[in-house]
C-alpha cells in the first residue's frame, strides 16, 4: 500500500482529494518544527502539492493544535489552517528510536523543516552533515529567530523579537504610544516565506549540480528584508524613521478617512493623476491648483490640511456610496475588510480566494485558498489539519519500510503514536 492510499484510508476520504498534482508533487518533505514559522513553510510547500509529513510529539503535538480561541474537544481554529494538506506522524524525538525514525524518513526525503533553537537536531544526532552523508540530495531548511551563527544564535527568538529587531515593531502604530503589532504574527511568516524561497532556489541548484544544502532562514533578517530603505535613508540622510500611525510621512492623500455610518474609507490618491481624479470627485478642483497641492512634494508638506480636508469630505457619505463614487472615477478606494466582508465579497468569491474543506469535527469549513495562482499547476487545500499522529502507520510503514511488529514494538515504548 503506498503512503497515500494508506493515508486515504485513514482519512476516510477519497484518493482525488489526497492525490497531488501541483508543481511540487514530487517532493517529500519532513516537517519538524512547532508554531508557526517552521509549520507554516511546510503549509505552503503542502498547498502545492509536496507530501509533508509532520513529526509532532505523540503525546502533546504541536502546541497550534491548541492556540486561538479554543472550540469543542478543545480543538483550535488555528490547527485546521496551519496542518493542512499534511500527514502526522507521532514521534518522541527525545527517545534514541525516535531519532532513528526521524533519520529514517528524512533519508527518504527531499526537504527537512526544523525551527528549534541552534543546536536541538545536532544534540538529536541529526546535524545536516550526518544527515546529508545519507542523502546528499537533502535540503534543510532551518528557521530561527537570528540564525545558525553569530552571538545571538542561542537566545530565545519568537516572531515579535524578530520583528522588533528587524525594525518593523519601532515604526508601527501611532507617534504618541507604544510600538504596535500588526494584528498576526508577521515576523514568523515572513521567516517562512523566506524558507520557502530558499528551499524553491536549492531545488534549481539541485537540479544542476545534484546537490543538497542549507536555507537558514532568521526571523529579523526576513524582517529586514522587507524594511524598504529604513537602513539606507538613515544612512545618507541620518533620519530615523518613526512611528506615523496611518500614514506615511510625506505621501499624500493615502489614509483611513471616516465615513457617515462611522465606518472607514481607504483611499489612495497620490500620485498626481490620480490625486486629479480625487479632487473631481470631490468637487473641488481648486485643490488640483492650489500651490499647497499641486505637487507630491508640496501635498507631503501640507498632508495634515489635505486629510483634514478630504475627512470633512467622506464624513457626509455613506461607505458603500462613495466607494461607488471614487470606483466610477478610478481612484484607488477600499473598505477596511474584516472576516465577514471577506466572505461576502465578489472579488473574492471570483477567484475562490475562500475554500470550503470538510473537517471531521467542524464539519464544512472555510479558509483562504492557496497563493499565488498557478495557471498550470495551481496549489489547493487537499483536506485539512490531521488529528495527532493520524498517519504514523501509513507513513512508516509506506515510506520507512516499517513492519507491523516494528510499529507495535515501538508503540509499546511510548516512542510512536497510539494506533489511529
Amino acid at each position: 500500500m503506498t503512503v497515500d492510499s494508506a493515508a486515504a484510508g485513514a482519512l476516510g476520504r477519497p484518493m482525488s482529494e489526497t492525490s497531488a498534482n501541483g508543481p511540487l508533487a514530487d517532493l517529500v518533505v519532513v516537517e519538524m518544527g512547532t508554531l508557526i514559522a517552521g509549520p507554516f513553510c511546510g503549509q505552503i510547500l503542502g498547498d502545492f502539492g509536496a507530501e509533508v509529513i509532520k513529526i509532532e510529539d505523540p503525546r502533546t503535538g504541536d502546541p497550534m493544535r491548541q492556540w486561538g480561541r479554543s472550540l469543542p474537544k478543545g480543538l483550535s481554529p488555528w490547527w485546521p489552517v496551519i496542518g493542512r494538506n499534511k500527514k502526522s506522524v507521532g514521534v518522541d524525538l527525545r527517545t534514541p528510536e525516535g531519532q532513528q525514525i526521524a533519520r529514517d524518513l528524512i533519508g527518504k526525503a527531499d526537504v527537512v523543516i526544523e525551527n528549534f533553537r541552534p543546536g536541538a537536531m545536532e544534540k538529536w544526532g541529526l546535524s545536516y552533515e550526518s544527515l546529508a552523508a545519507e542523502n546528499p540530495r537533502l535540503i534543510m531548511a532551518r528557521v530561527s529567530g537570528f540564525g545558525q551563527t553569530g552571538p545571538y544564535a542561542q537566545r530565545a527568538g519568537y516572531g515579535l523579537i524578530g520583528e522588533a529587531m528587524g525594525g518593523l515593531r519601532h515604526v508601527t502604530g501611532e507617534p504618541d504610544r507604544p510600538p504596535a503589532r500588526a494584528g498576526i504574527s508577521i515576523g514568523d511568516s515572513l521567516a517562512a516565506m523566506h524558507a520557502v524561497m530558499g528551499i524553491t532556489m536549492a531545488l534549481h541548484h539541485r537540479a544542476r549540480t545534484g546537490q543538497g544544502q542549507v536555507i537558514d532562514a532568521a526571523l529579523y533578517e526576513s524582517v529586514l528584508a522587507v524594511m524598504e530603505n529604513l537602513v539606507t535613508e538613515y544612512d545618507i540622510t541620518g533620519y530615523v524613521r518613526e512611528r506615523s500611525g496611518s500614514i506615511l510621512p510625506g505621501i499624500a492623500p493615502s489614509n483611513a478617512y471616516p465615513c457617515a455610518n462611522g465606518e472607514m474609507i481607504l483611499i489612495g490618491g497620490n500620485g498626481d493623476n490620480v490625486y486629479a481624479r480625487l479632487t473631481e470627485a470631490m468637487g473641488r478642483p481648486d485643490l488640483k491648483t492650489d500651490a499647497k497641492f499641486a505637487s507630491h512634494a508640496a501635498r507631503g508638506e501640507n498632508q495634515q490640511e489635505l486629510d483634514g480636508i478630504i475627512a470633512a469630505w467622506t464624513s457626509g457619505f455613506r461607505l458603500a456610496d462613495l466607494l461607488a463614487l471614487l470606483e466610477a472615477k478610478g481612484v484607488p478606494a477600499s473598505r477596511v475588510f474584516r472576516a465577514p466582508d471577506m466572505l461576502e465579497d465578489p472579488q473574492y468569491a471570483a477567484r475562490e480566494a475562500i475554500v470550503t474543506t470538510d473537517h471531521p469535527v467542524f464539519g464544512p469549513i472555510r479558509m483562504q485558498n492557496a497563493f499565488p495562482k498557478l495557471s498550470a499547476t495551481p496549489g489547493r487545500v487537499r483536506w485539512p489539519g490531521p488529528a495527532l499522529g493520524e498517519h504514523t502507520d501509513a507513513v512508516l510503514k509506506g515510506l520507512a519500510g516499517y513492519s507491523e511488529e516494528k510499529l507495535a514494538a515501538l508503540r509499546g515504548k511510548g516512542v510512536i503514536s497510539p494506533s489511529p
